[in-house]
Formats: structure tokens, sequence, C-alpha cells
């Protein structure tokens, strides 16, 4: 049984995508920042007779808490097959980059990217012991480059300009990781849920929490090696 870490993953697209790969027979581990809100997450699943999974409690913004989680889940396995950088947050509003705040910034940076990167760094170890293993970036739409310089668009997504540019940041990652990778077998590609509706947008977004987590499921199951360094989304590839 292959064996999958999902960061952020007690509630939301986080949850959901926990739900699905372990009703396709992945045992997932749910990250969760707080230990009780995790348990509630595991119980919920057992009680629609989903027993493969467990919750580990990790906070990606604290190195001391990834180093922890880390090192249970050393106790308990012997390499890490998938992880999904899913955890995430929003940030405080306005964020236009004129006059927002510079520590609300820095908050969404150390949770999305910079989180991000030190789970990844901490996981390496145990992602290079599995033989076929794949990173997943829980990206968004807004980060993208592409989509923001399109000429005549003017939509909500410029309200979360500290969001986005950290989801730009994470793309980048994600590319340059998996060329440093890219000689391991180990796999990275960026995935956007969509505009779903979950506590990151006020329940706003137009899909729901199951169809949000189906592209990182597909790309969960799918970690074909010579697919990497990618961007997707439903139906495809998104844009950079």
């Amino acid at each position: 049984m292959k064996t999958v870490l999902i960061t952020g993953a007690n509630k939301g697209i986080g949850f959901e995508t926990a739900r699905q790969l372990a009703q396709l027979n992945y045992f997932v581990y749910l990250g969760s920042r707080n230990k009780e809100h995790g348990l509630e997450a595991v119980k919920t699943l057992n009680d629609i007779g989903i027993t493969n999974v467990e919750t580990v409690v990790i906070d990606v913004a604290d190195i001391n808490s990834v180093r922890q989680a880390r090192q249970e889940l050393e106790t308990k396995i012997s390499s890490l097959d998938i992880l999904i950088n899913n955890a995430g947050i929003a940030g405080d509003q306005p964020q236009d980059f004129a006059t927002g705040d510079m520590e609300n910034l820095r908050r969404v940076f150390d949770t999305n990217f910079f989180g991000t990167v030190q789970t990844t760094q901490e996981f390496l170890p145990l992602l290079k012991k599995s033989g076929r293993a794949a990173i997943i970036n829980v990206s968004s739409e807004v980060g993208s480059i592409a989509l923001r310089t399109e000429t005549g668009r003017n939509t909500n997504r410029d309200k979360y300009n500290a969001y986005g540019s950290s989801k730009t940041a994470l793309n980048a990652f994600t590319v340059m990781l998996a060329n440093e990778l890219h000689d391991t077998g180990i796999i990275v590609n960026s995935v956007t849920p969509g505009y779903t509706a979950t506590d990151l947008n006020q329940f706003q977004g137009a899909k729901t929490p199951e169809q949000g987590a189906m592209p990182i499921v597909k790309l969960a199951i799918q970690s074909d090696p010579g697919i990497t360094a990618k961007f997707f989304k439903d139906g495809g590839e998104a844009a950079w």
C-alpha cells in the first residue's frame, strides 16, 4: 500500500483529497496543525468505513513542528511515496502591494512558500527511499503570471495579491526542484484545484471541496515519471 502525507488535511480540499486517496487504497497521513482537529477528521473517515488513515501534527510554518512530524513518521514507515503540500492561508485583506501590510505578506509566504520548502526538505530522505515518489504542490490560478497579464481582466483575483504571489513563488519552486531532482526519479508538479468553496475564501468558490480535490487525486495516482515540472488543472495543463 502506497503512503501519502497531505499537509492541511483536516478540512476542505486537503480532507477531500485524503478521503479520495484512502478510498483508492492509499495509506494517508492527514497533516493538521491541531491534534484534536486531526483526530476529528480521522474519526469522520473511520465512521464511513475508511480505516487506512492516521493524523500527524504538523505546522508547516514551524520548522520544529515539521521535524517532529518527520521523526514521528520515520517510526512508522520506511519510505514515503507521495507528499502533497496542501497547507495554505489566504491572508488578511486588503493585499495591495502599494500600501499593503508587510507582516501580512510575510505570514502568507511563511506558510504558503517557506512552509512548503522546509516541509519538502525534511521529507525528502523518506521520499528518496520510495521506488517512485512524487511531490505535489497545491497552487492556484491566481498565481499564474500568464493569467495576471491578460489584457482586459479585472476580477476578484486582484484582491489576493499576497496569496497569489506566494503561489507564483511556489510554482517557481516546483520547476526548480523538479530540475534538481531530475536524476532521483522523484517527480514534482503543481496543481490548482480551481475556485473551490472553502474557508480560505469564505466559501465563495464555484466548486465543492470534492470537485477541487479531483485534479490533485488524478495527479497523485498517475505519478508518471516522465511528467514533471508541470502545472495542472482540471482538463489538462494550466498556464504558468
